[in-house]
């Protein structure tokens, strides 16, 4: 996890002094390493899987279920087998994890890209399972469970083995122990640094799920989401990271299908979106104060301005202002109220949205440009000065129309350390590009489908002893590790900033450090200053018909990393990872570290910047025989699943899923509030059979004028992947000259981004999950199908094929209900538990139980037709997880005697002569 060294980490107090030396620094480095390898080309594909473990101690006479806090000894054990076994043809890797109890497993050398290496995958997860098994005490399980159902319950006593109390100097829980983290000394200075950077302990707040005599809901109406008769009501729809109730244990929650938008930007509160097109009768009139703010009376200074006929989509958040979806604001009228600038557009009412107001152009940086340029005729009513445009970029909180109502408020479970979030297993994939632009365009496309795939894999529906209403844990993670300060969190925060922290601790961020991607890194990576992209303005522009929401960046380092040559996506995706500060500084590892041959600090910052997809440049080679490492883009939001072959199921899928949008050159964008919609829709309850998610219509591209949405389209990339002529944004990465050169990515995809595009309003439509995996109409073919076109293009057959068809099955049945996730099929198995007393609460019996099922059905002894549908999974046994050697090393005569009398005793009792 993260970035591990050997050293004395500072304490929080200490380090402050050095933060903006590491952030800059950390900036240095990448640039550095951009410059250095950003022409590297032609690297095969290779990728590999991270699974996480926990160890758990049962009492089957007293039915009780703790964490073994045995994870280091136990890694140790297993690497130095593995260190005895160095030529054997498969192995393992272990590395530490957050949690005492945990260990997290990875192939001892990764997966090519050729079609054999499919079948490695659960031939290795299966060693894995073997190998850790041979390694554990009597009394030890290890089921590939997302979390321990009991941390920090308040009705178990003990918890851990050895026994351990509550609390201690890095938490300061009140609910889980500090032993629970791993002795790295990273770990327990990560979580101290996070809570005393945020000033308070951090506040996770869960729905509870509501059963018939759950106490905290006794007396209590809860609102339902969907109406009766409804085939698929909408969703409780969790917004994690946004409002909870300073005094009582509440959490937001909203409906899926609701007209009001959960706005981040407003802690949450919830606001009704709508379309506003400008619309100004006298267009003599001068238009004093019509342009867009980063808050309301704070103009952003490069920003285009509105012109009539622009329609905006936003909500009216106070008197006289409208709050857009990307963040930024508008007024309704002039300043005296007397010139209407906004027209509300009835609902229904067919338009284009034709600005969003963050078209940049012509300006070298997306928030603020040096000299902003505006009509001379409006720079009299607009009276830029220094002292008036806030440079931080800051969005101040302002007062909603609405109020939040406490229909709206759900009884939570509460809980108030890092371990509740950073003790949650996943599987993770990493993936090696053939180049810089692959690896970009794989990282944009695979953000879409992150909630996508959480929430066909989730596992999470038990927290600290209580059955909650959601079925996933990211939120939960996100909330354990949120550093922000009350200022940052949109909050009132007496505490004045600290001049050396990030924004000084007052910028307002509207994401905790894991979350969801806030801008896509392909999509309008333009920077040549000739045409096309010179003629447009381009080669300052981000393109914003996807990156809708609020990007805050770090301004100087913008501006630094334009200077050096990164476009423009590229530089906002490293200057927004920047506003965050190093949360772990070691001593002797600041001015010391060599800014031009490691990169530590950029790592201290990258490696904290948690999100559903991680964008990897490659490290430093410490020396020529070093192994070479390219590109890569890891996906981080799959859940634990019980079995190998459901693992190796999503692993399989998501790595083909890959291969088939590059080979049919796909298009999955998605405007990022959509993305982020559907990651809270993901969180609920059985969202992958009852849910529905925003995603594209068509994935191919189409040709100019197709009635693809029931009118003409427009394709976004038409304007250049269309065009013959040579392109200036060919030169964004690799050279290449040839549009065939299997060694970098083509001509056709990189002119991608600097199309100026169709508006995309009708791009896109909510889908079932089914829908999504198997289609849907004669328009949208699904995943599965593509996948198994992939298949038969590359002329995948034999086993790996009939292997891979029994994955694809899997996924397919899920989609459409006919198999269960872990999560539900966990909440099924506790709702029946004849001690289950109907009060959402798992009591030690309860949680003992579920956990030998869940090892008994990962170890292949218990099949549950349920989850995996007819495929039986093979018995696990620890007696064949090492390889036996056949050993010649002579033996005594005595010890040779003894195995022939021993067998020639045994062929006697059978019979033989």
């Amino acid at each position: 996890m993260g970035l591990l060294k050997v050293g004395k980490p500072k304490h929080w107090s200490n380090s402050k002094k050095d933060l903006p030396y590491v952030r800059n620094a950390g900036v240095r480095q990448f640039v550095n390493t951009y410059k250095r390898v950003k022409s590297l080309k032609g690297d095969e594909l290779l990728w590999g899987d991270e699974v996480e473990y926990g160890i758990f101690t049962v009492d089957s006479e007293k039915r009780t279920l703790k964490m073994a806090l045995r994870g280091k000894e136990v890694m140790d054990e297993l690497n130095k087998k593995e260190s005895s076994q160095p030529d054997a043809a498969e192995g393992c890797s272990w590395v530490p994890e957050y949690g005492s109890w945990m260990i997290e497993s990875t192939p001892s050398r990764p997966y090519t890209g050729y079609a054999e290496d499919l079948l490695r995958v659960e031939r290795n997860m299966r060693l894995r399972r073997k190998r850790l098994l041979s390694v554990l005490r009597e009394g030890e399980i290890a089921p590939t469970v997302s979390t321990y159902p009991l941390m920090g319950a308040e009705h178990v006593e003990e918890q851990t083995v050895p026994p351990s109390k509550r609390g201690g100097e890095f938490s300061e829980s009140s609910y889980v122990s500090d032993s629970i983290i791993n002795p790295h000394p990273r770990f327990g200075t990560l979580t101290r640094n996070i809570r005393e950077r945020r000033g308070e302990k951090v506040n996770i707040r869960v729905p509870l799920f509501h059963d018939k005599n759950t106490p905290e809901f006794k007396g209590m109406k809860v609102k339902p989401c969907g109406g009766e008769g409804e085939t698929r009501p909408n969703m409780s729809v969790w917004s994690y990271g946004q409002a909870v109730h300073e005094d009582k244990n509440l959490v937001m929650t909203g409906c899926s299908g609701s007209l009001e938008w959960l706005d981040s930007t407003n802690n949450g509160a919830p606001v009704k979106l709508s379309k506003w097109r400008v619309n100004v009768q006298d267009p003599d009139q001068p238009l004093k104060g019509l342009y867009f703010r980063s808050s309301p009376g704070v103009v952003v200074a490069d920003a285009d301005w509105p012109r009539n006929g622009d329609v905006v989509v936003g909500a009216a958040v106070s008197t006289g202002w409208i709050r857009l979806q990307n963040g930024y604001y508008l007024p309704t009228s002039s300043e005296d109220g007397r010139i209407p600038y906004l027209e509300k557009l009835a609902n229904g009412t067919k338009t284009t949205t034709t600005n969003d107001g963050m078209d940049r152009a012509g300006f070298p940086s997306p928030q603020m440009s040096p000299s902003p340029k505006f009509p001379e005729t409006q720079m009299e009513d607009l009276n830029l000065k220094d002292s008036n445009i806030n440079r931080k970029g800051s969005m101040e909180s302002d007062a909603s129309t609405e109020s939040t109502t406490l229909h709206k408020m759900k009884p939570a479970i509460h809980m108030d350390a890092m371990g509740f979030g950073m003790g949650c297993c996943c599987l993770q994939v990493t993936f090696q590009a053939k180049d810089i632009d692959e690896s970009r365009i794989i990282y944009d496309q695979l953000a879409v489908l992150s909630p996508i795939l959480m929430a066909l894999t989730a596992s999470t529906p038990f927290l600290k002893g209580r059955v909650a209403d959601t079925d996933c844990r990211w939120g939960i993670i996100s909330e354990s590790v949120d550093d922000r300060t009350r200022a940052e969190r949109g909050m009132e925060d007496v505490r004045e900033g600290t001049e050396t922290m990030a924004g000084e601790g007052q910028k307002r961020l509207f994401k905790s450090r894991y979350d969801s991607i806030s801008t896509y890194i392909y999509q309008g990576a333009c920077s040549a200053p000739s045409a096309p992209c010179g003629e447009t303005g381009f080669q300052n522009r981000v393109m914003n018909k996807y990156n809708d929401i609020p990007v805050p960046i770090d301004e100087d380092h913008y501006l630094q990393l334009r200077a050096q040559g990164c476009d423009p996506s590229l530089a906002q995706h490293v200057a927004h990872l920047f506003i965050r500060d190093p949360l772990v500084i070691f001593e002797g590892s600041v001015e010391e570290v060599d800014d031009t041959k490691q990169t530590e600090h950029f790592e201290s910052i990258q490696s904290t910047n948690w999100q559903t997809v991680r964008w990897k440049p490659p490290p430093p080679r410490d020396g020529p025989n070093s192994p070479h490492i390219g590109w890569r883009t890891e996906f981080r939001s799959m859940e634990m699943q019980l079995t190998d072959f459901e693992n190796s199921a999503f692993t399989v899928f998501i790595v083909l899923a890959t291969r088939a949008i590059l080979a049919f050159d796909l298009n999955l964008y998605l405007p990022l509030s959509r993305v982020d919609a559907n990651m809270q829709r993901a969180h609920s309850r059985d969202a992958a059979r009852t849910g529905k998610f925003f995603f594209r219509r068509h994935m191919a591209p189409l040709e100019l004028g197709d009635k693809g949405y029931g009118e003409d389209y427009e394709p976004a990339h038409h304007a250049t992947t269309k065009s013959t002529a040579p392109s200036p944004c060919d030169g964004g990465g690799a050279d290449v000259d040839d549009d065939n050169n299997t060694d970098a990515t083509s001509k056709h995809r990189r002119r991608a981004p600097c199309a100026t595009g169709g508006a995309e309003e009708n791009s896109y439509e909510e889908m079932t999950m089914s829908e999504i995996m198997n289609g849907k109409g004669d328009y949208f073919p699904g995943l599965v199908p593509l996948i198994y076109a992939y298949l038969e293009l590359i002329k995948c057959e034999g086993p790996a094929f009939d292997r891979v068809s029994k994955y694809l099955e899997l996924i397919r049945k899920r989609s459409n209900g006919e198999l269960k996730t872990p999560a539900t099929w966990m909440r099924d198995y506790v709702l029946a538990h004849p001690d289950y007393k109907k009060d959402s609460v798992i009591s030690e019996a309860i949680a003992h139980d579920l956990m030998v099922a869940c090892k008994d059905i990962g170890e292949g002894k218990r099949h549950e037709p349920s989850l995996t549908g007819d495929v039986v999974i093979e018995p696990i046994l620890p007696e064949d997880a090492y390889q036996t050697k056949l050993d010649a090393t002579r033996i005594g005569a005595d010890q040779t005697y003894s195995l022939l009398q021993k067998y020639m005793s045994r062929a006697k009792a059978e019979g033989g002569d």
